[in-house]
């Protein structure tokens, strides 16, 4: 008799704290018509090589990484899962700047304006 083991969720590539979650909900209540969700890439661009990208998307790609959130649907591209794997998404906002920040335990430096960072 074979004995099947339990079947174990696997774990986001990348945690959302509750302030991104909620901002997440925000964009999505006024998203554009078509659009299905959040999704997060890491295109080669600045100094550093690499850099976070927070755009709205209209479609599902093959391999992209699907979260569900409380407030809609959140995608990491596929071609950047390795990188982004463990990182934590923040949305933090005081008094002169508001933005998306990652801890990224994969990037081995950035750059001094903060807009890329290596791997």
């Amino acid at each position: 008799m074979a004995t099947t083991a339990p079947v174990r969720a696997r774990p986001a590539a990348v945690n959302l704290t509750p302030s991104a979650e909620a901002r997440i909900a925000e964009l999505m209540g006024k998203a554009p018509e078509g659009s299905i969700g959040v999704k997060l890439s890491t295109p080669r661009r600045g100094c550093s090589g690499l850099a976070y990208s927070v755009d709205y998307v209209s479609a599902e790609a093959a391999f992209d990484e699907k979260i569900e959130t409380p407030g809609g649907t959140f995608y990491i591209d596929g071609a950047s899962v390795l990188y982004l794997v463990g990182s934590t998404m923040d949305w933090v906002e005081d008094d002169f700047t508001a933005g998306f920040v990652f801890t990224n335990p994969n990037a081995k430096g950035a750059c001094g304006c903060g807009e890329s960072f290596m791997v």
